[in-house]
């Protein structure tokens, strides 16, 4: 497995594949629906003017996600009363609902790995060759596993706006261990494994009874 540190380089990024396996360590944010739209609306679309903290916010998250990793996941969280905040569950969300918004996204704040399951779709698989970044698959199901990587909560954004699942947590972790599913080349696992599935699918389809 490939040992990979956060923030990226580019060169990195050009040297990663589909189907390689990664550990990353180093510094990552979560961000996931509520997040994505914020970003695209307030300050890439900007089809609303900038609320509250915003620009705070945004001044802030642009240092964690330049040459970083934004993570699609809604962690469980202990310590929320006391502030020590601890993952108590980090599984990936899935990623197909953040399209519209993704390459958009990479490009503005030069992010080099998206994390999260399922894949996505074609106008981030471009995103990926322009930035240039990754998409990296987590495992699901391993919540409580991939929870024990996050060595540290450095911080919290949106909570209260936006809710546990919802908000920026900015995490450090440890050997996270991911696969590289779709890669700065133009090239997609999860293309080409619908298009051997469709494949299988025809030809049983085509058998006489």
């Amino acid at each position: 497995m490939r040992e990979i540190t956060i923030p990226i380089s580019d060169e990195v990024v050009r040297s990663l594949h589909i189907g390689e396996p990664v550990a990353l360590s180093g510094v990552m944010m979560t961000g996931r629906d509520a997040v994505h739209k914020w970003m695209n609306d307030t300050f890439i679309k900007k089809t609303r003017e900038p609320q509250g903290d915003d620009l705070q916010v945004y001044e802030q998250i642009r240092k964690v996600l330049d040459h970083g990793v934004l993570y699609h996941c809604g962690p469980v969280v202990s310590g929320l009363d006391t502030k020590e905040y601890k993952f108590v569950a980090a599984g990936p969300t899935t990623s197909i609902r953040e399209e519209p918004y993704q390459a958009d996204v990479m490009k503005h704040f030069n992010l080099k790995g998206v994390i999260g399951k399922g894949g996505m779709g074609a106008k981030t698989l471009k995103g990926c060759e322009e930035t240039p970044g990754v998409y990296f698959h987590a495992i699901g199901g391993a919540a409580s596993y991939l929870a024990q990587t996050v060595q540290k909560v450095l911080g919290v954004y949106k909570l209260e706006e936006f809710g546990v699942p919802e908000a920026m947590w900015v995490i450090e972790v440890k050997e996270f261990p991911v696969v590289v599913t779709m890669d700065a080349h133009g090239q997609s696992k999860h293309s080409t494994l619908d298009e051997e599935s469709k494949k299988v699918l025809d030809e049983l389809l085509a058998e006489p009874y």
